[in-house]
């Protein structure tokens, strides 16, 4: 008989269920910001959203979330309207929406993530504290707690709003455009959590404008022009027949993207 024990098998994170949008479209008064828009956004795997200035990338995850009306469609997420689900998504909107003159501290945004989990004019649990205040080591930023957040580098600020979505403990992780004005270090970080959160079973979704080399982190791409050109696995998508539906001519992108 061996007298040794089986190594017991690592068992996987478990995995959440995949985002289901059907026939979605926006408009912006006479604008048709996003048309008849069908995708299935799968956990585990980091998809972007990339096109041109003016595609809906953003509109995409706006009308996902119903932070802007749909003239048409439904978002499901385990069978329901995701609008339904929103305790479960944790969201960061592009820098340039945020008001950084409130003053509010990096403690104070991050415990932010919080407050769904305590409910409103609750006191915070020790356990919050302590898992806003890992979130806040995890990116790097654990030294500027009480340092004012409109006093912070834009780059500092991006990995404060990352904390405040990981203190969140969601299922579905959407950014909007979070390398924008970031420095190189910063959007190291950011890939490396948003690849950790994709090998937990999250769903991540990132909007991205940049089609160089960052592009090759993602698992998956969703590229728009007001309608869903082509979306799957990276070199399916970065066909040149496609990026040039989308960007109306020739486009270079990094050359190892496929």
């Amino acid at each position: 008989m061996n007298a040794f024990p089986k190594t017991a098998k690592t068992l996987p994170f478990p995995t959440t269920p995949s985002i289901r949008i059907s026939h979605l479209g926006v408009r912006y008064r006479s604008v048709e910001a996003l048309r008849d828009t069908n995708l299935t956004i799968a956990p585990g795997r980091m998809t972007g959203i990339i096109g041109p200035n003016g595609a809906g990338k953003s509109t995409l995850i706006k009308g996902m979330l119903g932070l802007i009306p749909a003239e048409s469609g439904v978002v499901t997420y385990e069978g329901k309207p995701l609008m339904d689900c929103l305790d479960r998504v944790a969201y960061v909107p592009q820098r340039s929406q945020i008001d950084w003159t409130f003053p509010a501290t990096v403690w104070d945004v991050v415990m932010m993530g919080r407050v769904r989990k305590t409910g409103w004019f609750r006191r915070f649990s020790g356990v919050s504290r302590r898992i806003a205040a890992e979130a806040l080591d995890r990116v790097g930023m654990g030294d500027y707690r009480d340092r004012r957040i409109g006093a912070l580098s834009g780059g500092q600020q991006q990995r404060v709003f990352l904390a405040r979505s990981l203190a969140q403990q969601a299922e579905i992780f959407c950014f909007d455009e979070p390398f924008v004005g970031v420095d190189q270090k910063t959007e190291q970080v950011l890939f490396e959590i948003f690849r950790e959160l994709a090998e937990e079973g999250k769903i991540v979704l990132v909007v991205n404008h940049d089609l160089g080399d960052s592009i090759t982190h993602f698992d998956d791409l969703i590229l728009l022009n007001r309608e869903v050109i082509a979306s799957g696995d990276r070199p399916s998508v970065l066909k040149t027949e496609n990026m040039y539906r989308a960007y109306g001519g020739q486009v270079n992108f990094f050359s190892a993207a496929a």
